[in-house]
């Protein structure tokens, strides 16, 4: 039995010269793909549900101890840039560092962080609270992204065909996470105070740590040579992280903002805006799957989910609000659909992005390997921590100068940007190959024409 698991992981060439994992060809996984997959699924659910877990109360509460709604647009912010930077380091040392330590040291240094964050209701108002609050996001931030950036790097290792079918899988657990955060946070809150959630969930979090030393294969590499700017410089590969970062801001905008609109605007209590979070997050779990799929089955999809998933996440911020512009009256029915929506489009527009940018290094002549997926995985979270940094950030500002209603409708502006350059680049590349296919196979009707005349001879 041993052997044939073996046997059945067994990596070769594919016709196309990426790699091909016979484990997956014939629909079965190998144990070490399961307990990655396990791993994996353990590491989004948690973070996610730490992530999540502030929505329906943090800013309400961050009020009360001084801090305006641009300060918490920051806090949130504070996250997401180092992330971002974190992401851009280690993205580039993962073979020196080791994948499996990155991800565990990650998941220890975020669980004990996020019990930390439950104890910041007891320091002092003001300048004191704002600054642990930043210091305590930045350290979380560190651990958040090494576990991520490993994470990305061990998923496309074990599953090099299927990686945005198992990506797409395995999102129905940071979907579940975004789910269970903002009701359970809030219904936690509610009911036994700030400290409660966060020690539940950072020991949550430190009870998986030892779980996953023991089911996290060890993935030996070989160091490359490929840099981090040559990747990033890439045409493509820049559309792609003006995709990501704009799906990040939307995303981001909403953390500081949308739970104090619904609180003001439809006078729901803190247990309830939580449950309204999971119009975008049900959708986006559940399309992730069948998203992923097609991507992988049909990849000259991606182009279209790409660019169509850009327009749609645009046009829903603009009728989030709605904008004052339309004229229309904002009701909770229709603000939960539209987060659906939002859901959904997101889900059309990350899940390609991964893939993508894999199938364009490979064109420019990177090496496959765990080096190129540190980088490719570093990138990812870099870029979409950046857009988590500027949504919360310009959310809160927006808000607090313009309204819920015309920041939306703004923050939908990243995705109109992002969807149309990203088309128009797709149409470019189509012609110039097109044009380069005509020059490299004329049409030979000379050839043609003396083969008729010496047939009729």
């Amino acid at each position: 039995m041993g052997s044939q698991a073996t046997d059945a992981a067994e990596v070769t060439a594919a016709p196309d010269g990426m790699p091909e994992v016979l484990g997956e060809e014939s629909g079965r996984f190998t144990r070490e793909q399961l307990f990655t997959m396990v791993a994996t699924a353990s590491i989004n659910f948690s973070s996610m549900i730490c992530y999540s877990i502030l929505g329906p109360f943090f800013p309400a509460e961050a009020e009360k101890k001084g801090a305006s709604n641009t300060i918490v647009g920051m806090i949130f912010g504070c996250f997401a840039l180092f992330n971002f930077l974190t992401s851009l380091i280690l993205g580039n040392y993962l073979t020196q560092i080791g994948a499996k330590f990155m991800f565990v040291a990650g998941m220890f240094v975020s669980g004990c962080v996020t019990i930390l964050f439950g104890m910041l209701d007891k320091v002092p108002s003001g300048t004191v609270f704002i600054s642990l609050c930043f210091l305590v996001r930045a350290m979380d931030a560190m651990g958040f992204a090494a576990a991520m950036t490993a994470s990305f790097s061990i998923l496309a290792k074990a599953f090099p065909n299927n990686i945005a079918t198992v990506m797409g899988s395995l999102e129905i657990f940071t979907g579940l996470g975004l789910v269970l955060g903002p009701p359970l946070g809030g219904f936690l809150y509610q009911s036994f105070g700030y400290e409660i959630p966060f020690i539940t969930l950072g020991c949550l979090v430190l009870v998986l740590v030892p779980v996953n030393m023991c089911l996290l294969p060890k993935y030996d590499s070989i160091p490359s040579k490929d840099s981090f700017w040559k990747l990033i410089l890439l045409p493509k590969v820049l559309l792609l992280c003006l995709t990501i970062f704009s799906l990040s801001a939307c995303l981001g905008f909403l953390d500081p903002t949308m739970s104090l609109f619904i609180l003001k605007k439809f006078k729901l209590p803190a247990g309830y805006v939580g449950l309204v979070f999971l119009g975008l997050a049900l959708s986006y779990s559940l399309s992730s799957p069948l998203l992923g799929l097609l991507s992988d089955k049909l990849p000259y999809l991606r182009k279209w989910l790409l660019v169509s998933g850009g327009l749609i996440t645009a046009v829903c911020f603009f009728m989030l609000g709605p904008a004052p512009v339309l004229h229309i009256e904002s009701q909770l029915w229709m603000f939960v659909l539209v987060l659906v929506w939002i859901g959904f489009s997101l889900g059309m527009s990350a899940i390609p992005v991964f893939p993508e940018i894999l199938h364009c290094a490979y064109e420019n002549g990177f090496e496959e390997g765990l080096s190129l997926l540190g980088l490719v995985s570093g990138l990812f979270s870099a870029m979409w921590s950046l857009g988590a940094f500027v949504g919360p950030t310009l959310g809160g500002f927006l808000y607090e100068k313009l309204g819920f209603e015309w920041a939306s409708a703004i923050q939908g502006g990243w995705s109109l940007l992002s969807g149309l350059a990203i088309g128009i680049f797709y149409i470019v590349e189509a012609t110039r190959r097109s044009s380069s296919s005509s020059l490299q196979n004329p049409p030979d009707n000379n050839e043609e024409r003396t083969r008729l005349l010496g047939s009729e001879t």
